[in-house]
């Protein structure tokens, strides 16, 4: 039987074996050499030396490495580009400081000859309040702005259900709201709560607090002073802080008085014009200052002369610690601060006036000179005026005319 074997191509003779071997050709054999006589050979190249390094040392020297290049890097640029001293805890500061103002003076005797003095400047304006005044500070102050916090003011009113109580609260409310914050508005009602004054409250926007005395209304002489009472009581309890004003809802009030009572430290006065009983004259009852100093007091009544201090109910106001904190102003006992039932009627305001000062010179009086009337008790209000339930007449009018 005839065999037949093929010759090995010549185009296989760089094949390698099975086992591992293989036969070079001429060509081969030459690139080798080539290579091994050549200087820029790959084992004797930098790339060919890390890569082994790698191999044998592992990724540990690859990170210590990097970080000697970072921290090499890092000392030849601030070398080069600045030093570590520029860097100062202000620049990392996240507090919010006003743009500085620019205010520049121009003397007189410019070129329009003897002109005024002018000043350019670019005003602050700050459109969000919470609860906090602007002040400017002296020249050694680096941004030139102080940020004070304001006073609480927490107003008491005893307010009872008549004709027109919703007349008076809404009025009261809405003057203030005109007070800038903070500002605390505590109602007390006589025996419950009603639903028409809660509503009025909550719809003013103000903080307020609805309060109710409970007091027994067949043993009250003076309903008011009861009232007043139950949130002094209520002050103390909580031991809230600010500037205590007793304004009753009948009362007429300006803006600025709210806005000196945050002046107050410990005790303030100031006159307030009344409407007499007979509604035929008007009177003023108050202090008389030489600046804030009082130094005597108005008074028209002969009746009221035998009073120590000659001031209305809403013609003074005074520091809420004086009720919880005795020690702070050397206080001479510790019996809580109340308004008295059992004196005579006018005799309220004096005697609990001497509970909280022992004389004048522990008063304000304010504005300075206290040359202006802030508040107004006019006796307005009409007694025999019918009172509808819930502030609503269930019947429209009596008479209704057609329209032709």
């Amino acid at each position: 039987m005839a065999s037949i074997r093929r010759t090995l191509s010549p185009a296989y003779h760089d094949r390698q074996y099975q086992n591992g071997g293989a036969r070079l050709s001429a060509a081969s054999q030459s690139q080798k050499q080539l290579l091994s006589n050549s200087k820029y050979s790959l084992s004797s190249s930098p790339l060919a030396t890390f890569s082994g390094v790698l191999r044998r040392k592992g990724w540990p020297l690859v990170f210590l490495l990097s970080l000697l290049f970072f921290v090499f890097g890092s000392l030849l640029d601030l070398m080069l580009n600045g030093h570590v001293d520029d860097i100062r805890p202000q620049d990392f500061s996240f507090d919010i400081k006003p743009p500085h103002v620019n205010a520049q003076l121009e003397k007189e005797g410019g070129v329009d000859g003897g002109a005024a003095a002018a000043v350019k400047r670019h005003e602050l304006v700050f459109d969000v309040r919470l609860g906090v005044d602007t002040t400017r500070s002296g020249a050694n102050d680096g941004n030139g702005i102080e940020f004070v916090p304001r006073k609480q003011l927490i107003v008491v009113t005893p307010t009872y259900n008549r004709g027109l109580q919703a007349y008076f609260l809404n009025r009261l409310g809405q003057v203030l709201r005109l007070v800038p914050p903070p500002v605390l508005w505590i109602v007390v009602e006589m025996n419950s709560a009603s639903m028409e004054t809660a509503e009025i409250l909550r719809k003013t926007g103000l903080v307020y607090r609805h309060l109710v005395c409970n007091k027994n209304s067949t043993e009250v002489k003076d309903r008011g002073v009861h009232q007043r009472n139950t949130a002094l009581e209520h002050i103390e309890r909580h031991r809230l802080d600010g500037i205590v004003y007793f304004a009753d809802d009948d009362n007429i009030y300006s803006l600025e008085l709210f806005d000196s009572l945050r002046d107050i430290g410990r005790f303030g006065t100031w006159p307030v014009a009344m409407l007499a009983q007979s509604k035929n004259k008007a009177i003023l009852e108050g202090p008389v200052c030489n600046r804030t100093q009082v130094i005597g007091w108005h008074t028209n009544e002969k009746s009221k002369r035998l009073r120590r201090f000659h001031v209305d109910m809403s013609g003074f106001a005074f520091n809420s610690t004086i009720l919880w904190d005795p020690k702070r102003w050397r206080r001479p006992t510790s019996r809580p601060v109340r308004q008295l039932d059992a004196v005579k009627e006018g005799f309220q305001e004096t005697t609990f006036i001497e509970q909280v000062v022992e004389d004048e010179y522990q008063m304000e009086g304010t504005p300075a000179g206290c040359s202006k009337i802030m508040s107004w008790h006019l006796h307005l209000e009409a007694h025999s005026f019918v009172y509808p339930k819930g502030w609503k007449l269930n019947k429209n009018l009596d008479v209704a005319l057609p329209i032709k």
